[in-house]
């Protein structure tokens, strides 16, 4: 009696779609890939929005009569819902360096040593140079990308908006936001949290000491501002107008002095009974102020670009260095 059999089937093994991202580069993409995907968000809706204010701004200007009409002569509630609807752009921006030093820098490393992934990425034949690179890298350019597109376009919105703003560029919430300072800050911001972190090893710890230590950073950066390029100094007539070399300027100080150019300070003889008699005896003809005119806007941007890349590059350096010697 013979037995029927079948021939043996033998399956293929199922086909998978190769992934795009491999090694440490899809590691790192899958680990932040929340914070990769707020960028990405953020990009998107931002640049939409600066862009739809923008035109905004213009239509509304147009339609006043810009630029044929003087802007002092432009209803004010106009020129105040233009100006406050940049600076709610510019302050939103603003926040961008402090979220990415909370949630990116600080626990890039931070998080990493505490849940084992670096001991456990680094017993897998993956030099400890090689991860810090790729984790460094990533996380440096989202930062980059993110802030330099997001900073550019908010450039672009002051540039338009700059007639109906009145207050000084050099505050925060322009000079901070604009030009090259964003990315820069931003990249200052990361690189002390993630110092911070792989100094703490604790992500939560390390979050908590970036908020202040960026706190602590943006009064010393305030401070600092205004010590980056030499003023100018002009004087004028005491009672006269404002000599048109102040137009768009930001003043650092002012005076008061004698036609020989002896200065005293601005109160002097304010609140003396005879205040011309005392402006007499000593002299006093002319208003004196030491400013920053707005062609030096780019100055003071880029000299403080450099300074933020360099301390930048030395927290980095400080990362580098403790985490290559630490053990996991």
């Amino acid at each position: 009696m013979s037995t029927l059999t079948r021939p043996s089937v033998t399956e293929e093994p199922t086909r998978t779609k190769p992934r795009r991202l491999r090694g440490l580069l899809w590691l790192v993409a899958r680990q932040h890939r929340a914070v990769l995907l707020a960028c990405a968000a953020a990009i998107l809706f931002g640049s939409a929005w600066i862009i739809y204010q923008r035109h905004g701004l213009l239509h509304d200007a147009h339609a006043a009569g810009l630029p044929a009409t003087p802007v002092d002569e432009v209803d004010g509630a106009l020129r105040m819902r233009l100006e406050n609807t940049f600076n709610d752009v510019a302050s939103y921006v603003g926040y961008l360096p402090m979220l990415f030093g909370l949630f990116l820098g600080a626990p890039l490393l931070a998080s990493d040593h505490e849940s084992g992934t670096a001991r456990l990425v680094t017993t897998q034949s993956v030099p400890r140079g090689r991860w810090l690179l790729w984790k460094l890298g990533f996380a440096l350019a989202l930062v980059a990308v993110t802030t330099a597109v997001l900073g550019a376009l908010l450039t672009w919105y002051w540039h338009a908006a700059r007639p109906f703003v009145s207050i000084d560029w050099l505050e925060a919430s322009i000079f901070d936001n604009t030009g090259p300072v964003l990315l820069t800050t931003a990249l200052f911001t990361t690189s002390l949290g993630i110092v911070i972190g792989a100094l703490v090893r604790r992500a939560v710890t390390a979050m908590t000491l970036t908020f202040f230590g960026t706190f602590a950073f943006s009064v010393v950066f305030d401070y600092l501002k205004p010590h980056l390029a030499t003023p100018r100094r002009v004087a004028f007539p005491l009672d006269g107008a404002h000599p048109a070399v102040l137009n768009g300027s930001v003043q650092v100080d002012q005076w008061v002095g004698t036609a020989s150019g002896k200065l005293y300070g601005w109160s002097t003889c304010v609140s003396d009974a005879d205040s011309d008699g005392c402006r007499a005896r000593k002299g006093i003809v002319n208003s004196v102020w030491d400013y920053f005119g707005y062609d030096q806007m780019a100055t003071l941007q880029w000299t403080a670009a450099a300074l933020l890349l360099v301390a930048s590059a030395a927290l980095l350096a400080l990362a580098v260095w403790r985490t290559r010697r630490q053990a996991f």
